[in-house]
């Protein structure tokens, strides 16, 4: 697939052209600063009128209005602008971007405006995108993959860096005076959903499993949104993953999987796969030989996850034309973040995890799998997943659950269905610090040496929280303090 394809014409000549963009957080305000150093006129949205005003601020050459006034010019046919650009974060059902494709006016993401500006040359030549998706994994594998792009351009001279959650916005990066080569991209599924012309060179699909259900309004529409990651000029595919291998032969079916597509699985890789054989990561001809890419073992985060993720970076890594050496590389150096699987203490034999970035239960099934005994904290917003299955498959290795946050009711009631012999704790705190606090000591209660004490929510935080970080941090904070109390 020729992914150098002309752009959409609304980016052929921005000058003179009238924008609108949707939401005035961190990637609107980037969006804004872009669109208006390429000449043109926009015009900012948001509800949030302090946000607007900061948005406003960072950029005077733009206008702005509030979500309500843009809905009642789209409607009276006042604001009628080339196009809208929106943040990830506004739902397909908000009524003011409903109100523009009604009258024919193209709303796209803020990554889609950003691929559209690569491919027409606005940065200089355009670059080269590795993009990964999946319900889970996906910063760790987008970390590893960066990782070993990097040690590779020690010897292609191909500088890369990672961009979107991690690492820097993707317009900074192509803005960077000292250019940045390959954009290595995590992609969520709004960003997929707003995405129409984007077809990266190398598109990483991990997993699918129910997430943001209530976005996407179905498990299909969520699944088909990051299936589109596949349709560029090459697919990686996880195997393992049956979700996966759906969406593949949906495309395929439709003729919109990549022309070229190599696979990734736990198991012996057959041929165009990497996967792991002897201890060894092995790659069976998706770069057209058999290589040895090194160790399974030692890998970041531990346990299955860890090598999956691996797996998935290794395949991406070698189809971009990366060496055996520099993946072995990459994978020796990467190191996982926090909030990702981070040890945060380890006391009378029991160890405390934090991983609040498991905010769905696919990434909590797999961060349940990694431990053998485990005093389980759990809870947040489930956004309309279903967690019966997680607890089904983990309750023989539950010790006990310490539950928190908005929906703690809903994974009682799994509980009690799934894992009736489970002793559950439900902390009713809706103080930040003051819950975790009691969490933290009722998983202390609870934990014997040899147990894991993981904080693996399969929700998201923003009940409580300001978001996953700040949810992880009082978790390791409280910890410190139960253990030293304990320990005086």
């Amino acid at each position: 697939m020729d992914t150098a394809t002309a752009p959409s014409a609304t980016t052929r000549g921005l000058a003179g052209q009238h924008v609108v963009v949707t939401g005035a957080g961190v990637s609107g305000r980037g969006c804004v600063r872009t669109l208006v150093a390429l000449g043109a006129a926009v015009t900012v949205v948001d509800a949030n009128e302090e946000n607007l005003a900061r948005a406003l601020s960072e950029c005077p050459d733009a206008k702005g209005m509030t979500s309500d006034a843009a809905l009642g010019n789209v409607r009276d046919g006042t604001l009628r602008p080339d196009f809208v650009v929106t943040s990830p974060g506004w739902r397909p059902d908000s009524p003011v971007l409903v109100a523009f494709q009604q009258h024919g006016i193209e709303v796209i993401g803020d990554v889609e405006l950003a691929w559209r500006l690569d491919r027409a040359g606005r940065f200089g030549s355009p670059r080269t995108w590795l993009a990964v998706t999946g319900t889970n994994g996906k910063t760790t594998t987008t970390g590893m993959l960066a990782e070993i792009m990097q040690a590779d351009a020690q010897a292609t001279g191909r500088r890369a860096e990672p961009a979107g959650n991690i690492g820097r916005s993707v317009f900074e990066l192509l803005a960077d005076s000292d250019r940045v080569d390959v954009l290595v991209v995590e992609l969520s599924s709004f960003q997929l959903h707003w995405s129409t012309t984007l077809a990266p060179h190398v598109g990483v699909l991990l997993n699918v499993a129910g997430d943001h259900l209530d976005w996407h309004g179905s498990l299909e529409s969520y699944a088909a949104a990051k299936g589109k990651i596949l349709s560029g000029e090459v697919a990686v595919l996880g195997r393992d993953d049956a979700a996966v291998v759906q969406q593949a032969d949906r495309l395929r079916a439709t003729g919109k999987l990549a022309e070229t597509a190599f696979a990734f699985t736990l198991g012996a890789p057959e041929h165009g796969e990497v996967g792991v054989e002897r201890g060894r990561l092995v790659d069976n001809g998706v770069a057209g030989e058999v290589a040895d890419l090194g160790p399974a073992t030692g890998i970041e985060p531990p346990g299955t996850a860890g090598l999956y993720d691996a797996a998935a970076a290794a395949t991406a890594a070698r189809a971009a034309g990366a060496s055996a050496r520099a993946v072995a590389a990459g994978l020796a150096a990467y190191s996982v973040d926090g909030h990702r699987g981070a040890v945060v203490a380890r006391d009378g034999g029991v160890t405390y995890i934090d991983n609040s970035k498991a905010t769905n239960p696919h990434a909590a099934d797999a961060a349940l799998s990694a431990a053998d005994s485990v005093v389980w904290i759990a809870g947040g917003q489930l956004k309309g997943a279903d967690v019966h299955e997680v607890i089904a498959k983990h309750g023989d290795r539950l010790r006990a659950v310490v539950l928190v946050g908005q929906d703690r009711n809903i994974l009682a009631a799994a509980l009690a269905e799934n894992a009736p012999t489970v002793p559950v704790e439900s902390i009713a705190n809706t103080d930040p610090q003051g819950a975790m606090e009691e969490v933290a000591a009722a998983a202390r209660r609870h934990a014997v040496a040899g147990d894991t004490v993981l904080l693996a929510p399969a929700a998201a935080s923003l009940d409580m929280y300001s978001g996953m970080a700040q949810r992880g941090d009082m978790f390791a904070a409280a910890v410190a303090r139960t253990c030293a109390s304990q320990n005086s």
